[in-house]
């Protein structure tokens, strides 16, 4: 009985050391425990907002799971500083409230977390068909602008991956002052002609990276803005929308300058534009967009496969008559091939104060898939640019 008694009492001191006599959903924070219900119909904003608080203020890795079902939620800011690293384990569909006046700014917003993980495979629904007729900001620049489905703020060291976003209000995805983000796997969705539902926004960060996604939205698939460095897009389909657009640039005062840029192994199908670089006239202050690199493209029937333009206004009326002071310098495009809507598949536009310099067309093949007349008469657009080409560019360069 000795024996017995003795190993009877080391099975059960390492069954307690193990952990396995413990709770053992230390760390996993279910929604459902916190009475969210996914039934499509019950707002869960409290029971998100109250599952988030109990994950933050734990230390190491804390892991919010929302299961299947459907979530209805309101605006919630997801804020840290938390005290671990942050990981949302979405295998449910989350629907964003339909009721704009229940939102001040966004829809899920994360801000100041170092350390955060979104992934699982499930859906975040912005039901942006109830709120588009009510968005103003493609006729006026003075205009409430709607609620976008995912905006990560100050966020830094995350991974966003295999996760959807279909039918944003406005911008899809939002990265604002935040550093070390990756995006991978994700797939973005909204009909092409939904006003300014941008997949991804980018402004103000550094060394973001968004790879191997399917983004086709009514705006821009990618859109860059002020103050980016260091940005890698690789591997992206896009299409419908109006492709990757750094910019628009040079809009308000204090804009900071954009560099370091690789946008590779892309496919962009139907989309209005390709590539495409924009700046608004009468800039309130100089900056400089340089260090781009396009490289191993294709076009399958875009309108604007290369383009850049430093006349950018959206608006029927554009009273600015003083040329953009954005210094567009060193954009490399190379081994772009396929199709142009239109035969103008180059047009590089730039501003007479501050011409382009730098631009290369290297190893580019498009063929016009309108009729034999404009196949014959296919042509680059080239307005103050300095640059140079390798001698095997379709249309005939015009640098």
């Amino acid at each position: 009985m000795g024996l017995e008694l003795c190993i009877h009492m080391i099975s059960l001191l390492f069954f307690i050391l193990s952990g396995a006599g413990a709770d053992m959903n230390v760390g996993v924070y279910n929604v459902k425990d916190y009475a969210a219900v996914g039934d499509g119909q019950t707002d869960n904003t409290k029971a998100f907002e109250s599952a988030w608080s109990a994950a933050c203020a734990v230390e190491g890795t804390a892991t919010i799971v929302i299961p299947e079902g459907a979530y209805l939620l309101g605006p919630i800011i997801f804020k840290g500083p938390c005290k671990g690293k942050m990981v949302m384990q979405v295998k449910g569909q989350l629907l964003a409230s339909t009721h704009l006046e229940a939102y001040t700014q966004n829809w899920l917003d994360f801000q100041y977390i170092n350390g955060l993980v979104i992934s699982g495979g499930g859906i975040f629904h912005g039901q942006g068909a109830s709120a588009w007729p009510y968005n103003q900001c493609p006729k006026t620049r003075k205009c409430k602008l709607l609620p976008a489905n995912l905006v990560f703020s100050f966020v830094t060291n995350a991974t966003i991956s295999s996760i959807s976003s279909i039918d944003s209000k406005l911008f899809h995805m939002q990265i604002f002052e935040s550093r070390d983000i990756t995006l991978d796997s994700i797939r973005i969705s909204a009909p092409g002609d939904s006003p300014n539902t941008d997949g991804i926004h980018i402004a103000d960060s550094t060394n973001i990276q968004v790879a191997n996604s399917v983004i086709g939205t009514g705006d821009d698939c990618i859109s860059i803005g002020p103050g980016c460095t260091n940005l890698t897009i690789f591997n992206v389909l896009c299409g419908p929308g109006h492709g990757i657009s750094i910019g628009s640039l040079g809009k308000n005062a204090n804009e900071k300058d954009v560099s370091g840029l690789t946008v590779s192994k892309c496919t962009f199908t139907g989309t209005t534009n390709g590539l495409r670089i924009k700046t608004w006239p009468s800039s309130p202050s100089r900056l400089m967009a340089t260090g781009f690199v396009f490289e191993d493209i294709i076009m399958n029937n875009v309108y604007n496969p290369i383009i850049i333009d430093q006349n950018y206004c959206p608006f029927a009326n554009c009273p600015e008559k003083d040329p953009s002071l954005v210094k567009i310098k060193d954009i490399k495009f190379r081994n772009i091939t396929g199709t142009s809507a239109s035969p103008e598949a180059i047009k590089l536009v730039c501003s007479k104060a501050v011409p382009c310099e730098g631009v290369e067309l290297n190893d580019i093949s498009l063929k016009c898939t309108g009729d034999d007349e404009q196949a014959k008469n296919m042509t680059s657009t080239c307005v103050h640019v300095y640059g140079s080409s390798n001698g095997n560019v379709k249309p005939d360069p015009c640098i």
